[in-house]
């Protein structure tokens, strides 16, 4: 039996005095007056006179129900912080839970250092009031205006994962997660249990779950709180944990039971780091302690509101009532002063100084840690020189590589040359080395701590490849990395990033916020790769063929997100460096996997990338004269095709002038005025032309194109091909024609497009109908591409 299976139920256990248990009853009635009070009050904030209707907000928002669970975590966690110096990140799960949270911080002083004009007195307390859910004042959610919060907990699932991540690499941390029974129930969640399956106590910190059982949603029961006692301990002893138990309603009772078990759970996590650092470790993975705390809902509040249950009810879930009826107000001030306020806070408004000094002093307090303002922390990584690793490519095309794989060897030695740091990690959905990023393992393993078999393939629970089949777990876990302060890359396919869209959405509003708030440092970019892309799924079919995670992050902020399309892999190479340097931003990289044409020398590549967008001389023929059209391309498949579409074009039309630009950095395409990558109007129209047509082939979905140039001159001439949601399992080719972006249908838009070819249009339109018969039959008869397609090269590249 483990450290954490032992009997730490403590049950029949007093290990506080009279006296603390008291003192941190005070601390609690403090935390829950404060509460109330932002989500009610607008003045009056003491009572000093009795409640009318002018002291209460014309608009009741935020969340009760959650509140007094929270606080009464926070306290005891406090006690355990000052007795034990301990180093302790708080992190709210539940939605809606910033009335606790900033009440705690409030208390603790944090939240005044950093908002002097939220003072700790009667002032500050009124300001403070009046400022939640307020317009001008700050949000429900423990959002990043709050002290100590690295989790905003908006959207339900996110709390576990990004505890864990938080913890990766920070042996002295302990995340302390309170995970609300209602978030329990989302796919999120229910995965990041299993983090404790790659956490290594020799290295790692420790996280300890606190499941909040109060047992109702908005309106319904929450599953966990309704399963058997047996079932539910059942449940968490399957994840992996040992679970201690603290259960009831009686304050005093509930205190003791608290104190019991943070005494055990702590005991146990020294226990199993002991352990593991000190060379008594075995390969057996280590049970850690969980807590459950079953407690009602809106514990401390009214009993019953017009003759209905409320504590313990899903009635108080938000905001157990309005004030529509005049005896509303009273019930209202009865509340408030059942917490006894004069016996808290003193004659200005301060809390006293016995309840005051429950709080632990400087950095260890949860509302100061430093881990919670990971910009702080940061330290920059140290990066090769990406040139080193290009690709020789001698005249375009002329060579063939794999895009990722040439990236890959990059990644590695960012691996081992911040390997002492600890401050850099790889995710994916066991994809690495089917993405190509297995140099990797030559310096690193993944990460595991479950059972090892001989058999397996680089697995260590020293591993710093973090896979698990959740791309909602990589997510999380490297947001939590991030967000205290370290580096980190994900690699995902293309098809199924979707599944953490709103997890983007979540990160990508918290860096906006963040950039809002004075105190909060930047923290490393959360990078992306996405590859086994849509136009090489076609051996997996129509399921994995989805281009539509770009269309989604362009929506959000310019100054936050950045999408890069690569052609080749000296461009990867670039733009990876760039990415990993980089902070505040989401990086979105679009990259093939497959062995691919090389078109650009380092040098050029360099040149291409540090503006994201320009012409390939080589691949026009239009220098000193206005061209007849410009061919445009962004994506490694787009450019291939769009290259074989000029080489085409030269034979059949060879007095034809053409112009090649090909776009790397999509954003390029916005107005300046829209994104800092944006071109100007001028130089857009140097590139595009003002009235010429232009052909352009891009990876994803064509209105997105549409959708970022259409203020440009010459938007109306844009013909955009790309994805139409055409797909199977086929040969590569067959899925560039069933939507239409392949090289025959390129070339036949310009000779529709392109006024005045004559009697030669038709006899080229003729010919790229037969090939594309000729393509149809050949590959239902043989299952490859033709071998004029399969074995093109740019002219001199052979």
């Amino acid at each position: 039996m483990t450290t954490a299976e032992q009997d730490v139920s403590g049950a029949g256990s007093q290990p506080l005095s009279p006296d603390e248990v008291r003192l941190i009853n005070a601390w609690w009635r403090a935390a829950n007056y404060l509460s109330v009070g932002q989500v009610y009050l607008l003045a009056n904030p003491l009572l000093r006179e009795p409640l009318t209707p002018a002291h209460v907000k014309p608009r009741l928002l935020g969340h009760w129900g959650t509140t007094p669970g929270l606080n009464f975590i926070y306290a005891h966690l406090n006690w355990v912080i000052k007795r034990d110096h301990a180093n302790v990140l708080y992190i709210a799960g539940p939605g809606h839970g910033a009335p606790g949270v900033v009440a705690s911080t409030w208390l603790e002083g944090t939240y005044s250092e950093l908002y002097p004009e939220i003072s700790q007195d009667e002032a500050g307390m009124c300001r403070l009031f009046r400022q939640f859910s307020f317009p001008g004042g700050i949000p429900s959610h423990a959002s990043p205006d709050t002290p100590g919060s690295i989790h905003e907990g908006g959207e339900l699932g996110y709390s576990l994962s990004h505890a864990f991540g938080a913890v990766f690499d920070n042996p002295d941390l302990v995340a302390a997660c309170v995970v609300g029974d209602g978030e329990a129930e989302t796919g999120p969640l229910a995965t990041a249990w299993h983090g404790n399956k790659f956490l290594n106590p020799a290295h790692d910190g420790a996280v300890l779950p606190f499941l909040h059982l109060n047992g109702y949603k908005i309106a319904n029961p929450t599953v966990l709180a309704r399963i058997p006692h047996a079932e539910l301990e059942a449940l968490l002893r399957g994840y992996g944990y040992a679970p201690i138990f603290v259960e009831g309603d009686e304050p005093m009772a509930m205190h003791q039971k608290m104190a019991a078990a943070l005494d055990a759970a702590f005991a146990s996590i020294r226990a199993i780091q002991q352990k593991a650092r000190t060379g008594g470790g075995t390969a057996e993975r280590p049970v850690w302690p969980m807590i459950v705390l079953r407690s009602p809902k809106g514990w401390s509040g009214p009993k019953t509101v017009d003759g209905k249950q409320t504590e313990g009810s899903w009635r108080s879930h938000q905001v157990p009532f309005t004030m529509e009826k005049p005896e509303h107000l009273g019930l209202l001030e009865a509340w408030l002063r059942s917490y006894v306020p004069e016996e808290l806070f003193d004659a200005a408004g301060r809390l006293r100084p016995e309840i005051a000094a429950l709080a632990p002093v400087g950095d260890k307090r949860m509302s100061a840690n430093p881990h919670a303002n990971g910009g702080a922390l940061m330290r920059p990584l140290k990066l090769p020189d990406f040139r080193d690793y290009a690709v020789a490519v001698q005249q375009p095309g002329g060579a063939n590589a794999e895009a990722t794989r040439i990236s890959g060897g990059f990644l590695r030695d960012v691996m081992e040359k911040n390997a002492a740091n600890r401050n850099f990690r790889v995710f994916g959905p066991d994809e690495t080395a089917s993405n190509r990023l297995q140099d990797l393992f030559e310096v690193t393993s993944r990460a595991w701590d479950a059972e090892i078999l001989a058999s397996d393939d680089h697995l260590s629970p020293d591993g710093r490849v973090m896979e698990i089949l959740s791309e909602h777990t990589c997510q999380g876990w490297l947001e939590g990395y991030l967000l205290t302060g370290r580096h980190g890359f994900f690699s995902c396919y293309e098809a199924f990033i979707h599944i953490v869209d709103s997890m983007f959405n979540q990160h990508a509003k918290w860096l906006k916020t963040s950039k809002e708030v004075a105190w909060r440092r930047p923290i490393a970019s959360l990078n992306y790769l996405l590859t086994s892309h849509v136009w090489r799924q076609d051996h997996n079919g129509f399921s994995h063929q989805d281009p539509g995670f770009v269309d989604h992050v362009v929506n959000k902020k310019a100054e936050i997100v950045r999408v890069y399309f690569p052609p080749d892999a000296n461009t990867l190479l670039y733009v990876t460096d760039h990415c990993l340097r980089s902070w505040n931003r989401i990086n979105v990289i679009v990259a093939g996997k497959q062995p691919s044409p090389q078109w650009l020398t380092m040098d050029e590549a360099i040149k291409h990338c540090a503006t994201g967008i320009g012409i390939w001389e080589w691949a026009s023929n239009d220098r000193g004269a206005e061209p007849d059209v410009v061919m445009a391309c962004c994506g490694d498949v787009p450019t291939l095709e769009t290259l074989a579409a000029v080489d085409l074009l030269r034979q059949y039309l060879p007095d034809l002038k053409v112009r090649l630009v090909n776009v790397v950095d999509l954003m390029s395409l916005q107005p300046k005025t829209e994104h800092p990558h944006g071109l100007s109007d001028a130089d857009f129209d140097e590139l595009f032309t003002r009235g010429k047509p232009v052909i352009f082939a891009y990876h994803g979905y064509p209105w997105l194109i549409h959708r970022l140039a259409y203020k440009r001159a010459n938007h109306e001439n844009m013909h955009v091909r790309g994805f139409k949601e055409e797909g199977s399992t086929t040969t590569p080719f067959d899925m560039v024609v069933r939507n239409e972006l392949d090289r025959f249908h390129l070339v036949a838009d310009v000779v529709d497009r392109v006024p005045g070819l004559g009697a030669a249009a038709a006899y080229v339109k003729q010919a790229m109908r037969d090939r594309l018969t000729e393509h149809y039959h050949y590959v239902r008869e043989h299952g490859a591409d033709m071998p004029m397609v399969a074995n093109w090269r740019w002219p001199g590249a052979e």
